[in-house]
């Protein structure tokens, strides 16, 4: 049956909140920061017939903002701080103990995997060479979802949640991260605004969506014709996300794709005739527009764990050979970028999550417009929850890993309808939901017929037929 929804029947739901509770739009919409978060607004339930114009073109336009699943969506009007003061002050707390006991525990279980392949998946032990290369195979997976559990961990320094002191913070985290290949500080800052500006169009730095327009000219259409298009090839689909997952991450940190395109904006300078996809704004050099030039010390370092490491990796297969170093550390590292860009493409997009303007956007209503998912034992124990309480740690992203389930329940009175969780099929889901995902969510656009503010509020679209149909244009548009 399609899951479309269907004129003159109910609209589909499939994340249902904790609470669900009534919002209404806020005047001071257009501040930026978490301190500057909007405030509630009075209720729009008035007994009174003497509204004002401007009081029933906001009533209409509401009306007009469904996602696309086609349930009607309500701008948040809750605080940074009416978040902040329902989370019990103990989340807040922070261990190096416990955060240092996580990591050794990771980096053990490395070790010992690596230990006990090399000593007794042999030719002596397993004399079948098939049985002996799936045994390996095995191997790599098994190590991959360690090293992503690790890179989490890592990523907690970076938002300085791992301990109080920040030196071992910086400290494990540029260690942690270089042994992955991973630029540490580099990241650490071109994530940071990704946090400071999660589901704005114009400023986010990661799996910003393409716009109705961009979509049409990428794929060659004329834009008036894209409700008419026939439904895209599952195929396509398939080859898209292999390509994603399997070089999405390197492609990113080389050339800064799917993160914002507004270079020119740069306060210094240094993104004028800078490009994403030219290989000038990448995640390696000190002059990329990426980051400010106070900075540019901090991405020399990210450099050189990753030179260190490089080093490391040349001996070791100079010593025992390509083949060794490929499934040794090579394949394991594949895998645990493939989970990271699943992870994080399956944080970002969703049929019942919004994107917005940079008129219409500030952080409340950004940091919402994320969703949890549940992947089991290697979500909670293995990846350290960092599929599981994604929506919490948008909003608080210095709470630990270990308090975030406690701190994400404290939330959803508060976020109401706004707290977003698809959690069907479990772990099996989880993974069903990255093709769902890239089935349902090719471009975003405004609801037809919006007004005011929430002409900036964005909502998936698709020419598959699933869900909400895609705006129709005139001709002369």
């Amino acid at each position: 049956m399609s899951t479309a929804t269907l004129r003159g029947r109910a609209p589909l739901r499939r994340n249902v909140s904790a609470v669900e509770s009534v919002s209404s739009t806020s005047d001071n919409s257009s501040l930026s920061t978490p301190t500057e978060s909007p405030t509630a607004s009075a209720s729009s339930t008035s007994l009174s017939s003497m509204d004002s114009d401007e009081d029933l073109q906001q009533k209409e336009s509401s009306r007009q903002l469904v996602d696309t699943y086609g349930n009607e969506f309500k701008l948040p009007d809750y605080t940074i701080n009416d978040i902040r003061n329902a989370i019990p002050k103990h989340c807040f707390e922070r261990s190096a103990f416990r955060g240092l006991a996580y990591v050794a525990r990771d980096m053990a279980t490395l070790a010992g995997t690596f230990y006990l392949f090399n000593a007794y998946c042999t030719p002596e032990y397993v004399p079948s060479y098939p049985l002996r290369a799936a045994l390996w195979a095995g191997y790599t997976v098994i190590q991959g979802l360690v090293g992503t559990g690790l890179w989490v961990l890592a990523h907690e320094c970076g938002h300085q949640s791992f301990s109080p002191n920040k030196t071992l913070n910086d400290t494990v985290g540029w260690i942690c991260h270089s042994a992955l290949l991973v630029p540490y500080f580099s990241w650490k800052i071109s994530h940071g605004k990704h946090h400071k500006a999660t589901g704005n169009m114009e400023r986010d730095m990661v799996f910003i969506p393409r716009t109705r327009e961009t979509h049409a000219a990428k794929s060659g259409f004329l834009l008036h014709e894209m409700h008419e298009l026939l439904e895209e090839t599952p195929i396509y689909t398939a080859l898209m996300l292999i390509g994603q997952q399997l070089v999405g991450w390197q492609y990113y940190l080389l050339a800064n794709v799917t993160g914002h395109n507004n270079h020119a904006k740069q306060p210094e300078g240094k993104g004028a005739g800078k490009n994403n996809g030219d290989f000038s704004v990448n995640h390696f050099i000190p002059s990329s527009p990426l980051y400010e030039r106070k900075d540019e010390k901090l991405i020399l370092l990210s450099d050189l764990g990753l030179l260190i490491t490089g080093s490391i990796l040349f001996l070791v297969g100079r010593n025992y050979g390509l083949t060794n170093l490929l499934v040794w550390y090579f394949v394991p590292y594949f895998w645990v970028h493939h989970w990271l860009v699943a992870i994080t493409f399956l944080q970002h997009t969703d049929p019942s999550l919004p994107h917005y303007s940079g008129e219409s956007w500030n952080f409340a209503r950004g940091a919402a417009a994320t969703i949890d998912r549940e992947f089991g034992f290697i979500g909670r124990q293995i990846f350290h929850g960092i599929i599981e309480t994604h929506v919490l740690h948008h909003y608080v992203s210095t709470i630990p890993f270990y308090h975030a389930d406690e701190a994400t329940e404290a939330i959803k009175p508060i976020m109401g309808q706004h707290y977003r969780a698809d959690v069907e099929g479990g772990s099996v889901g989880f993974l069903k939901s990255i093709y769902k995902s890239a089935r349902w969510c090719q471009w975003v656009e405004p609801n037809e017929g919006a007004k005011g503010e929430n002409k900036g509020v964005m909502f998936f679209r698709n020419r598959n037929g699933l869900g909400v149909a895609p705006a129709k244009l005139d001709a002369s548009s």
